[in-house]
């Protein structure tokens, strides 16, 4: 590629010293510190480029460097040990950075700016050098990219080109650290916004919170909120009802988000019991704060009457008048348990605008009898101001169960890329061959995710009630049933 120059030959045309225009050597500045480069650590695309340079040229030393206000900074450096930086007057890649095109002093003895430069007249004696400028898009030439030898050389026009080619390689790498760096700091700031707004949204709602503390007159009741409010969105464990399984899952479609759906199981007055299961719209802090006012709402509007579409009309007007939820709404199943006289419970359920519950029961021939629970006219929770919601009763008897679930478990994709639907799921329930348990259903509704090519793309939440015979044996003891598949668990995918 290149050739040693003869050291009889001609000497050089003496080359015109160059001197920078201050507003062009201030907009070079500034793109400079628009990089932010300089100072930084190694970089391997950089020490690969200064690595091909020595490889392509024969040289010994190679070098990427950025030319700052009165130093030149190596931001590579092939075959050049212990030094980082030199300064800018005399320089070599000062004086290239002036020009458009590449740099060539053949031997620098016989150059008056090269042959005072440090790494021509110190102990290296840097006989020949070439540059070519970094130029970015606008026309500014950030720094150089290096070739020296320690004899004379001669170059052609393909060695120019080369250089040139390697030079606007750097500005690539350069470029697609600039757009890194940009992204970086914009999810930085976005992050910081968020836990600004969130840092707001629990200082508001602890003063709302001791505000109705003042107000409120019962002071039992009042401390029972409190304590709600402390909880987390999920609660850690499920309580153990009398003459009831219990039994629930939840898991999250992603670690990095926090999800909306929620549930719980609480007792009211005597012996009644309060159970629900919702989504709410979207995902991430904005969404867990509405979760958590949801979830709260519920078990406060059921304290002062649980009629359940009493209840649901309370979280209704919640939603749409609370300045935290926003533009979110939820879809809700609510459900009020009474114990029957004669055994099981009278179930009162009000939807809005949730998927059905299936009430499941088997025969003695092991079939599966499946009604879908849809009570008829429940709209979304916090849509629309005096929002009609739908209730209806029933009996849940020895034997049988009632199943609640979250969207992101009929969304879930089979393998042939359709969606499980309602169809699937009911298909499923009814197919199954194992006992009509709150325990067996979910721990089936979770191996039929599991057997899925995707899981589920969604998070999704399953409650399961059901009665025992009389005679049963319980799935494992009282506390371990109730407690089945409580803690939060994460898909396999992010």
């Amino acid at each position: 590629m290149m050739q040693q120059a003869s050291a009889t030959g001609p000497a050089p045309r003496r080359r015109p010293e160059l001197v920078p225009d201050p507003d062009v050597e201030a907009a070079r500045i500034a793109a400079v510190r628009r990089y932010d480069i300089l100072d930084t650590p190694p970089d391997g695309a950089f020490d690969r480029v200064a690595a091909m340079a020595a490889r392509l040229f024969d040289v010994p030393v190679a070098t990427v460097t950025i030319v700052d206000t009165d130093r030149i900074w190596f931001k590579a450096a092939h075959g050049l040990e212990g030094v980082a930086e030199i300064g800018r007057d005399p320089g070599l890649c000062g004086s290239a950075i002036l020009r458009d095109d590449t740099m060539v002093i053949p031997d620098t003895l016989q150059d008056p700016v090269a042959a005072g430069n440090p790494l021509v007249a110190g102990e290296m004696g840097v006989r020949f050098y070439a540059a070519a400028p970094i130029i970015t898009p606008e026309g500014h030439r950030l720094g150089t990219v290096n070739v020296l030898d320690t004899r004379p050389r001669s170059v052609t026009e393909e060695d120019t080109a080369t250089l040139a080619d390697l030079a606007a390689i750097v500005l690539d790498e350069m470029e697609l650290r600039l757009s890194a760096l940009r992204a970086l700091r914009d999810e930085q700031a976005r992050r910081e916004a968020e836990q600004r707004h969130a840092e707001a949204e629990r200082a508001r709602a602890e003063a709302e919170r001791e505000a109705r503390e003042k107000a409120e007159r019962d002071k039992a009741a009042i401390a029972a909120f409190a304590s709600t409010l402390q909880r987390t969105l999920l609660p850690p464990a499920l309580p153990v009802v009398p003459d009831l399984e219990l039994a629930c899952h939840y898991r999250t479609a992603s670690a990095h988000d926090v999800g909306g759906d929620f549930y719980d199981v609480f007792p009211l007055d005597g012996d009644r019991w309060v159970f629900f299961l919702g989504d709410v719209c979207g995902k991430g802090p904005e969404a867990a704060t509405v979760t958590a006012l949801a979830r709260h709402t519920l078990r406060a509007a059921a304290q002062i009457n649980a009629a359940p579409v009493t209840v649901l009309s309370a979280l209704n007007t919640m939603l749409l008048t609370d300045v935290a939820a926003g533009r979110r709404f939820c879809t809700v199943l609510f459900g009020l348990l009474e114990p029957r006289e004669d055994g099981g419970f009278t179930v009162t359920v009000a939807a809005g605008g949730h998927p059905p519950a299936y009430h499941l029961r088997s025969d003695d021939s092991g079939a599966v009898w499946v009604r879908a629970v849809r009570p008829k006219g429940g709209m979304l929770v916090g849509a629309f101001p005096q929002a009609p919601f739908a209730q209806t009763t029933f009996s849940l008897t020895a034997g049988e169960s009632l199943f609640l679930y979250t969207d992101g478990l009929i969304e879930a994709r089979t393998a042939e890329g359709a969606m499980l639907g309602d169809d699937g799921l009911t298909g499923f329930l009814h197919q199954r061959t194992g006992p009509v348990t709150a325990t067996s259903l979910v721990e089936d509704s979770i191996t039929l995710l599991a057997s899925l090519p995707d899981g589920a793309g969604d998070d999704v939440a399953l409650l399961a009630l059901s009665v025992p015979h009389p005679h049963a044996t319980p799935h494992g003891s009282a506390a371990a049933t109730a407690h089945t598949a409580a803690a939060p668990e994460h898909f396999g995918q992010e």
